[in-house]
């Protein structure tokens, strides 16, 4: 066995994410468990359910007017989304 450089647990892991083609559901995970602290409290108490796949967020929505106003603030709740995870995850969200 060829001796290679030392790694970190966290770059095993990373690579093996990556390896396994992973670390792109982990993403979605983390910018569906985000939607919370980016929308605030108030916001989320009107979220029935959210779910990401394929870099699309659908978001449920219990108030018709809430809804039209986040329909408004898409871009900057994607925005605000992706730079808390540090890449683009996030293409677009669907309000249902």
């Amino acid at each position: 066995m060829k001796r290679t450089e030392a790694q970190t647990i966290g770059q095993i892991v990373e690579n093996f994410l990556h390896e396994e083609h992973l670390d792109q559901q982990l993403d979605e995970l983390r910018a569906s468990a985000l939607w919370p602290q980016v929308v605030g409290q108030g916001i989320n108490r009107y979220t029935a359910s959210r779910s990401v796949a394929g870099g699309v967020m659908t978001v449920h929505i219990t108030s018709a007017p809430l809804r039209n106003e986040l329909m408004f603030m898409r871009s900057s709740i994607i925005q605000r989304i992706n730079d808390a995870l540090g890449r683009e995850v996030i293409h677009d969200i669907v309000f249902r």
